[in-house]
C-alpha cells in the first residue's frame, strides 16, 4: 500500500510541482498605491525634462527579464513574445499595470484576482478567489523563467521607481539562444543579433546593477571584432567596443583581443583611425572608443584624438571629455526616432533635451531603424509595424538609466 501511495505521489509530482514552490511570492498588497507612486515619480521627471513625445498607449507589459523566456501581457492574455503562442488567458473585468513593481493585477468577471509578478527568482502567476473565500491563493512559476536576476530598488535615487522601469526595459532585451547563452539585443522582437555599441552601454548598466553574469558567456564567446549589423561593413568603432566588453568579464588574453588589435591597422590614419559608423565617417568617436577599449584592458595606446568636429563625439560622454570640438547637435527628428543619441548628448553637455514618452510603459523606444525587422512586432500590435516603432529599446533605456543614476 505504501509503495502504491509513493508511486502515486511521484507520478503526480510533475503536475503539481508548478504550484508548490519554496517561499513563493504572495499577492502584492496595494497595487493602486504603487502605481500612484510611480506615476508621481514619472511626472516629476517630465517636469524636469520638458521634451515629450506622444507614444501609442497599448496597455501591455513584458515579462522575462535577463535570460528568462519572454512573455507579453495584453488584453487578458499572456503571450509568448517570440512565437505568439497564448500561454494563459482570462475574462477580465479590470486590469492594473504597475511597471515599477513588474506587476499586472487583474480582477476577473467572477471577482477573483490574478497577479502576474516578476521578481529576482522568476515570473509568477498568483490566483486568488474572491475576497469572501477562505481558499489560499495558488502560486506557480511561469515556465522557463526560473533564472536569478538582480533587481535593485534604487531607493537612494530621486528617480528610483523610474530607474526600476528603465532597468526592466534593458533586461527584457537579453535573449537566451538555443545554446543557452544570453545575448544583449536592442529590442527583443525586431533585432536578431547584438550590436557591440549598444551592448557596451548595456554592459555599463549591468555592471552597476551586479548583473554582468547575464552576458558573461556571450562576451567570452566573441571571436569577431565586428558585429556586422551593417551587412558587409566593418564598423570601426566596434574595435574599441569589443575591447571594453571583454574588460567587463575577462582580460587581454581573451582570443578576440589580438584579432581586434590586428584589425585596427587597415583603418589607421597617422595617429587616429577612420572608417564607417552608421554609414558615415566619425574619426573622433571611433578613436575615442579605441582608446577607451585599450585603457579598459591596460593595453598600450599610441593614438591621438583628432581635433575636428564630429557629430558623434559627445556620445562618448564618460571619458576624453576635453577632446571635443563643438558644433551642431542632433535635431528634433533624431530626438524623436533615435532618442538615445540626444540623451547621450545630454549626459555630455549637462542638458535636458532628451525626449520622454507620454505613456507609463515602456520608457524607451526607437523608430525607423534601417537594420530592424519590424514585421515581428505583429505579435504586439500590427500598427507598430506600419509606424516602424519598436519599444522598449535597450540603448535608449541604458542612456537614460546612466544619466539619471549619476544625478
Amino acid at each position: 500500500m505504501k509503495r502504491c501511495l509513493l508511486f502515486l505521489v511521484v507520478a503526480l509530482l510533475p503536475i503539481f510541482s508548478g504550484w508548490a514552490q519554496p517561499n513563493p511570492p504572495t499577492l502584492y498588497p496595494n497595487p493602486e498605491a504603487a502605481l500612484q507612486l510611480y506615476r508621481s515619480n514619472l511626472t516629476r521627471l517630465r517636469q524636469e525634462h520638458l521634451n515629450h513625445r506622444n507614444l501609442p498607449d497599448l496597455s501591455f507589459f513584458l515579462f522575462g527579464m535577463g535570460d528568462r523566456a519572454k512573455y507579453i501581457y495584453r488584453a487578458g492574455r499572456l503571450i509568448d513574445a517570440l512565437t505568439g503562442h497564448i500561454e494563459e488567458q482570462w475574462t477580465v473585468k479590470s486590469e492594473l499595470i504597475v511597471p515599477s513593481e513588474y506587476l499586472v493585477h487583474l480582477t476577473l468577471d467572477d471577482n477573483s484576482t490574478v497577479q502576474i509578478r516578476e521578481d529576482e527568482t522568476g515570473v509568477w502567476l498568483i490566483q486568488a478567489a474572491a475576497t469572501n473565500s477562505n481558499k489560499l491563493p495558488k502560486v506557480r512559476r511561469i515556465r522557463n523563467t526560473k533564472r536569478t536576476v538582480n533587481l535593485p530598488r534604487f531607493a537612494s535615487n530621486t528617480f528610483g521607481p523610474v530607474l526600476r522601469v528603465l532597468h526592466h526595459d534593458l533586461l527584457i532585451n537579453l535573449v537566451a539562444g538555443s545554446d543557452g547563452v544570453s545575448r544583449p539585443v536592442s529590442n527583443v522582437m525586431v533585432y536578431p543579433k547584438p550590436s557591440y555599441g549598444n551592448a557596451a552601454l548595456m554592459g555599463m548598466v549591468l555592471k552597476k546593477t551586479d548583473n554582468l553574469r547575464l552576458i558573461r558567456d556571450w562576451i567570452l564567446s566573441i571571436r569577431d571584432p565586428f558585429d556586422w549589423n551593417k551587412p558587409g561593413v566593418a564598423e570601426v568603432d566596434n574595435v574599441g567596443q569589443v575591447l571594453f566588453l571583454v574588460s567587463l568579464v575577462s582580460d587581454r588574453n581573451h582570443p578576440v583581443v589580438q584579432m581586434a588589435l590586428d584589425s585596427v591597422n587597415r583603418f589607421r590614419k597617422d595617429k587616429y583611425i577612420l572608417g564607417k559608423t552608421d554609414n558615415e565617417d566619425h574619426p573622433v568617436f571611433q578613436t575615442k572608443w579605441l582608446k577607451y577599449g585599450l585603457k579598459s584592458l591596460g593595453l598600450p595606446d599610441p593614438y591621438v584624438i583628432p581635433k575636428q568636429y564630429d557629430s558623434y563625439s559627445a556620445l562618448l560622454w564618460w571619458d576624453f571629455t576635453n577632446e571635443h570640438v563643438a558644433g551642431p547637435k542632433f535635431d528634433e527628428e533624431v530626438s524623436a526616432t533615435k532618442p538615445y543619441l540626444v540623451w547621450a548628448e545630454d549626459h555630455f553637455y549637462h542638458e535636458k533635451r532628451g525626449m520622454l514618452g507620454t505613456v507609463d510603459y515602456p520608457l524607451s523606444w526607437e523608430q525607423k531603424a534601417s537594420d530592424a525587422h519590424y514585421p515581428a512586432l505583429t505579435v504586439l500590435d500590427k500598427e507598430l509595424v506600419k509606424q516602424k516603432l519598436a519599444f522598449p529599446h535597450a540603448r535608449h533605456a541604458a542612456e537614460m538609466f546612466l544619466l539619471l543614476s549619476d544625478q
